[in-house]
């Protein structure tokens, strides 16, 4: 059986980590400042992440590209593989953001508007370093809908359809954002969890909702993801990744220690 994998994610506004309750809320003075990206990414390297997910929060919805200087400093000093994601449009930002250090990148906006671009990239770098990332909403009973530009715009689409879909183009990797979840520290949204990590052959990354070390295990079992996604659990001091690793693994879950 695979291990599971724990990914502390670090949202970068101005060059800060920032951290706020649900998406879109850059512009409106609703984030706290965490700290600086690349000691962090540091802190969490030693405490033993499986991996280090960068998002450019206000990148896709302001025309900015992805910092490239946050990657570079990482990469120099980290070893576990790096994900990077906000404003990349292009094969070119693809090619940049690798070349800069990290290993995946992952889109959003872009992959919808321009589905081409997960085909392409994964025929020039391989599928294992495209991730599709989707910010999902429940808007009625038995629905989520694909949200783009940070959860700020619907799309009408099926949040199981699109991913099915994604990985169909070239997709290696599918980071589940639950926009209901995110920052609330109440739990993962499991049922849409479960459902698209049931549709799909590539790995599910849960985000939005982790608050409690069982919110981790309820996603990695009940919801079948193959790896979790947290921010603000680590970056206020409640959890190690160490802890959370060590917490999943008595409960018999794969990890790697």
């Amino acid at each position: 059986m695979l291990t599971k994998r724990v990914i502390p994610c670090l949202d970068v506004h101005d060059g800060k980590v920032t951290r706020g309750i649900q998406f879109g809320r850059a512009e409106e003075g609703g984030l706290r400042i965490v700290g600086d990206p690349v000691e962090l990414a540091i802190r969490y390297n030693e405490q033993g992440a499986d991996e280090m997910v960068f998002f450019d929060i206000t990148a896709s919805s302001q025309g900015r590209n992805t910092m490239i200087d946050v990657i570079e400093r990482t990469a120099a000093h980290c070893f576990m593989p790096l994900t990077v994601g906000g404003g990349i449009r292009t094969i070119d930002d693809i090619s940049l953001m690798l070349k800069s250090g990290a290993d995946k990148v992952s889109i959003n906006s872009s992959a919808l508007s321009t589905p081409n671009l997960i085909t392409s990239g994964a025929s020039r770098f391989g599928s294992q370093c495209i991730v599709v990332s989707i910010d999902a909403k429940k808007t009625a009973p038995d629905r989520w809908e694909v949200f783009v530009q940070g959860g700020r715009k619907p799309t009408g689409l099926d949040a199981v359809d699109w991913a099915t879909k994604a990985v169909a183009l070239g997709a290696g990797e599918i980071v589940l954002n639950s926009i209901d979840a995110d920052g609330t520290k109440a739990g993962y949204d499991l049922v849409i969890t479960r459902r698209i990590s049931e549709a799909v052959g590539v790995p599910i990354v849960a985000s939005g909702g982790a608050g409690k070390l069982e919110h981790l295990h309820e996603v990695l079992s009940t919801g079948r993801a193959d790896a979790v996604l947290a921010a603000s659990i680590f970056h206020f001091g409640e959890y190690t990744v160490a802890e959370v690793k060590r917490f999943l693994a008595d409960q018999g879950l794969p990890m790697r220690l």
